[in-house]
């Protein structure tokens, strides 16, 4: 057999592999959204310069915006079991940060400060007060940074389980650029994000990481983070790229130290590392305040909702 026909015969080969994938990877798409569990709410759009962004508004009262952890599987459903309660006193907004849940997903590079803007052009266009805000795990850094851009949007500040110094202060090197690189591939990179972001591994990571009792995960919740990073052509990818890529990190110490917001921190017990940070934060800050919630992990606020919406009510009532 000739050289040129075992070329040929391989071009052929790869082709169809990719064909395979790539119908595979539309299968995976189509049947992680047919459920449609997260068009229920009804909604407003912000038509940001970047894309639309997904937002709710509930209630009367002093602003007070939620904004959910940087996780591909994450949106505002993260805040569902609060709101409620919370309304009573508030005009509460959930926002689905650009390339999450039901905003537009742009196939581009998501960075720390797109997110600072982000944030700040939705409390001046959307909120148009200054208001209270809640954030959740990394999203807790880009608040940080905003507030110490533009203190006059911002009053009041929860955060729960924000990163610690030593995470926020990652950056870009020469393996995470790479990696980066491989799963902005069309199809392989395609692949790779359906298999971190399966149904198997959003179950594995509420299992470890999201939840310290797993008798609490309902099934409801796995259906609809798992939702929530499919949805859009090609899902969350794009952000899962970046964030891999440590281009979602910011360094927050010199901002932190620098407000004089009331920040109050929300810890979960089994949170990784959380009294530690939960130090760094208050030696950098004397007047940041905390609380650990007992038999709790990342997501307090979806595990132990009762305890966290109570802390969060007596914080913003002082």
């Amino acid at each position: 057999m000739s050289k040129k026909s075992n070329f040929v015969k391989g071009i052929i080969l790869g082709s169809s592999t990719a064909a395979i994938i790539a119908a595979i990877n539309k299968a995976l798409f189509v049947r992680a959204t047919s459920e449609k569990l997260l068009a229920r709410e009804e909604h407003g759009v912000y038509a940001w310069r970047f894309g639309d962004v997904f937002y709710t508004k509930t209630g009367d009262g002093k602003p007070l915006l939620l904004i959910h952890d940087l996780v591909t599987a994450s949106s505002g459903y993260e805040w569902n079991k609060l709101i409620k309660r919370l309304s009573k006193n508030h005009s509460v907004y959930t926002i689905d940060l650009l390339g999450c849940g039901r905003s537009q997903k742009p196939n581009l590079t998501y960075t720390n400060f797109f997110y600072v803007q982000l944030l700040t052009d939705f409390i001046k266009s959307v909120i148009g007060h200054r208001t209270d805000v809640a954030a959740s795990g990394s999203s807790c850094s880009f608040v940080i940074t905003a507030c110490n851009n533009n203190t006059e949007l911002f009053d009041k500040m929860i955060l729960i389980n924000p990163d610690s110094f030593l995470k926020c202060g990652q950056t870009p090197n020469q393996y995470t650029k790479i990696y980066k690189f491989l799963i902005d591939l069309p199809v392989i990179g395609t692949l790779i994000y359906n298999i971190a972001n399966s149904r198997r591994s959003i179950t594995e990571k509420f299992l470890t990481v999201n939840y310290a009792d797993p008798c609490k995960i309902e099934p409801e919740t796995i259906s609809c983070c798992h939702e929530a990073s499919h949805l859009g052509d090609s899902g969350a990818k794009a952000l899962y790229s970046s964030i891999k890529g440590n281009y979602t990190k910011l360094s927050i110490s010199h901002a932190l130290k620098k407000i004089d917001n009331s920040i109050f921190v929300i810890g979960g017990e089994y949170e990784k590392e959380i009294e530690h940070t939960i130090t760094e934060y208050t030696v950098l800050n004397p007047a940041v305040e905390s609380e650990i919630i007992k038999d709790s992990s990342h997501l307090p606020q979806m595990e132990m909702p009762d305890k966290t919406v109570k802390i969060i009510e007596d914080f913003l009532s002082l």
